[in-house]
């Protein structure tokens, strides 16, 4: 599993700029990946407030789950955000929520690289990963109550494996991170994490 090395004042300053070069129209649709326990929901509630419609991946297969009868649990949501895009093809998610898109609007939990490659077809499309030491994740994802199937440290460290598959139609959340357009280290406070995603609009 990669962690990421923590980054100087001016090489963060130099990936906004070249981020700015690329995005000269403004920013419409902004996608979202990241490890768990990041602060993706942070950084999508940001946004939120920010005017932008918020979608999460996440919650299509929650939607699917409820269908089926089935508990939400970290899990299931692999398992079945697996099985669609088993049966309907990788970039199945992205295709679907764009149906509910209609202004600006920020799209969570991306961990396909086809739903990657079907966003980037969008104009006006950028692409941010968020990650954080493992070990902070941790103690994030455990203060939040939520079902992680993980009660150690160590647990917490192999479900994340199962989210950096190789599978075609499964997640491959570290290739969706290295195809970012921009990694912001969520390792501070919440206003530090708030100014870097300032500098992006």
């Amino acid at each position: 599993m990669r962690s990421w090395p923590a980054e100087s004042e001016n090489r963060i300053k130099e990936s906004y700029r070249l981020l700015k070069r690329k995005m000269r129209k403004r920013i419409k649709l902004i996608g979202l990946t990241g490890t768990n326990g990041s602060g993706k929901g942070e950084a999508a509630a940001y946004f939120h407030k920010k005017g932008f419609c918020y979608f999460s991946l996440s919650d299509l297969i929650r939607e699917e789950l409820r269908k089926r009868g089935k508990a939400p649990t970290r899990n299931n949501l692999i398992k079945m955000g697996n099985e669609l895009r088993d049966r309907f093809g990788p970039d199945i998610l992205a295709r679907l929520v764009m149906k509910k898109v209609k202004d600006k609007a920020v799209i969570d939990s991306i961990r396909n690289p086809q739903e990657v490659e079907y966003l980037r077809k969008r104009k006006s499309f950028i692409f941010l990963a968020v990650d954080a030491p493992v070990e902070l994740r941790y103690k994030r994802a455990k203060k939040r109550g939520r079902e992680e199937s993980a009660s150690t440290l160590q647990q917490f460290i192999e479900k994340e494996k199962e989210e950096m598959t190789e599978r075609e139609k499964g997640q491959q959340l570290q290739k969706c991170m290295d195809m970012a357009d921009l990694v912001i280290i969520n390792d501070g406070s919440l206003e530090d994490l708030y100014r870097k995603l300032e500098a992006i609009l």
